[in-house]
């Protein structure tokens, strides 16, 4: 089988036609899933469009009160944003639990969310911050949330020239929070059996205002309990809402069993994760759990 032939654009004009005019081309921006899979023989693209060259592609910038995060920007940077950190922790721990600190290194957000995997560790959380993303391609751009990327595992929703060039998260909500936890058979180097990222919102009598809750590894791609959120708006957290949230998430969850986790522990885990990163989204709020 021939190598695939590289190309290092410096516009997003041109990799958007570069990519457009190969069905067989993909995008690069970290590599850390694309090239494994080359290497494995899993799948053999054609050609390899890398992105970090592209101005804008690298980086956290302020988007009004939000933040723009570029496609290629290393999950380890997010660490160095100390506004991005702080706003958005829960997010920013999210990526840094991807792989080793080796791979983090080179990995990004946008290649977590691409890759198309059920139990990437990023996209929980993004969907608990009600993260978006910025695609580019043939017929301009399109800005779409974060779930409506991935499809099921190993599919996506972008069209044949597109690539996302930035994730945009909102300002943090001024008594906002949010958590990622997940459980693995290993502290690190692992994928999760089960994850759950969650944003809260509080009022100022201590009441929940508002809740995303997003769970990773309990079905083909990322979840976002609707029902879950609505069991702890207006309440004080207190032990029927939890269980109902719990109630909610369990009914939510649709998980293979494998030797990595059966149904019923990946369903049971992912409401107890769930709960305790609501407990630490709710203290970040400055809430009293």
């Amino acid at each position: 089988m021939p190598s695939p032939s590289f190309h290092a654009p410096e516009t997003r004009e041109a990799a958007i036609a570069l990519l457009a005019a190969d069905p067989g081309a993909r995008p690069l921006s970290g590599g850390t899933d694309l090239v494994v899979q080359m290497r494995s023989g899993r799948f053999v693209p054609s050609a390899v469009v890398d992105l970090k060259r592209i101005a804008g592609m690298s980086g956290v910038r302020a988007m009004g009160e939000g933040f723009a995060i570029g496609a290629a920007t290393p999950c380890t940077a997010l660490k160095a944003d100390a506004a991005l950190a702080a706003a958005w922790p829960g997010v920013v721990e999210a990526a840094n639990l991807i792989g080793s600190v080796q791979v983090r290194n080179r990995a990004t957000m946008a290649g977590n969310l691409c890759n198309a995997s059920p139990a990437a560790d990023s996209v929980p959380a993004l969907a608990a911050a009600n993260a978006r993303v910025l695609v580019a391609g043939p017929n301009g751009e399109r800005e779409v949330p974060v779930l409506d990327i991935p499809l099921s595992p190993g599919k996506t929703s972008l069209t044949p020239g597109e690539f996302v060039a930035e994730i945009r998260l909102p300002p943090r909500l001024e008594r906002g929070g949010d958590a990622y936890l997940r459980s693995t058979p290993r502290t690190e180097m692992d994928i999760a059996v089960a994850g759950a990222g969650v944003s809260v919102e509080m009022a100022p009598d201590g009441t929940c205002a508002a809740a995303r809750i997003a769970l990773g590894a309990v079905g083909p791609k990322v979840v976002l309990v609707e029902e879950a959120a609505a069991a702890l708006v207006g309440t004080r957290l207190d032990d029927a809402a939890l269980e109902a949230m719990a109630v909610a998430i369990r009914a939510a969850c649709h998980p293979i069993d494998d030797k990595r986790g059966t149904v019923a522990y990946r369903k049971a885990m992912a409401a107890t994760l769930a709960r305790r990163a609501l407990f630490i989204a709710v203290k970040r709020a400055g809430g009293a759990a």
